[in-house]
């Protein structure tokens, strides 16, 4: 495969993930996922600053769906409902490359506690997203921090289950079906 072929990036994490499942994450060099990938060292770094970085491969892109999801929720929309419209449009990112991917970086990052703090921050980043483009709609500071953490674990939710689950419905069903029982299970906190 030439190095200038396109899919550089794609290769590169399926590479990665297939070397991090295979021989664990920390005797992965970033050499082997290169050549794994057929490109070079170089094209590697053009994408990625790090090895670590490959497993978050779109969260920039993530964050911005999700804000813009909220952003262009109806006006008057709840909180809650407003994070279900960022759920969707967040889920329209993830194809049946994601779905097959899921199991396969959830087994890696178990194995590595390097990528389980990686994990975390993309987690934090996610929910700080969240957190940010509800309050620019009015809500107050609390209720938004809440409600971008529910959002959060509603999609990681519904993407663990989505990703075992080959019937063919999408993301976005799983993340808001997530959503609505993390809603019924807090108002059982009384």
């Amino acid at each position: 495969m030439g190095r200038w072929e396109p899919g550089a990036r794609q290769r590169l994490v399926l590479a990665a993930v297939d070397l991090f499942t295979e021989q664990g994450y920390d005797t992965t060099t970033v050499a082997q996922i290169a050549e794994r990938a057929g490109v070079t060292k170089s094209t590697f770094f053009r994408h990625f600053p790090d090895k670590r970085e490959l497993l978050v491969a779109g969260q920039e892109s993530m964050c911005q769906l999700l804000s813009e999801g909220i952003a262009e929720a109806p006006d008057g929309a709840s909180p809650l409902a407003a994070v279900a419209a960022a759920l969707e449009r967040a889920s329209t990112m993830m194809g049946p490359d994601n779905r097959e991917l899921g199991p396969r970086i959830k087994a890696a990052v178990a194995a590595s506690t390097e990528l389980q703090e990686r994990d975390a921050l993309k987690t934090v980043s996610l929910a700080a997203a969240m957190t940010t483009a509800l309050l620019a709609r009015g809500v107050p500071e609390t209720t938004a921090h809440l409600a971008g953490e529910l959002g959060v674990l509603a999609f990681k939710q519904g993407y663990a289950r989505w990703s075992d689950d080959q019937n063919g419905r999408g993301l976005a069903e799983y993340a808001l079906a997530a959503l609505d029982e993390l809603r019924a299970a807090s108002r059982s906190l009384d």
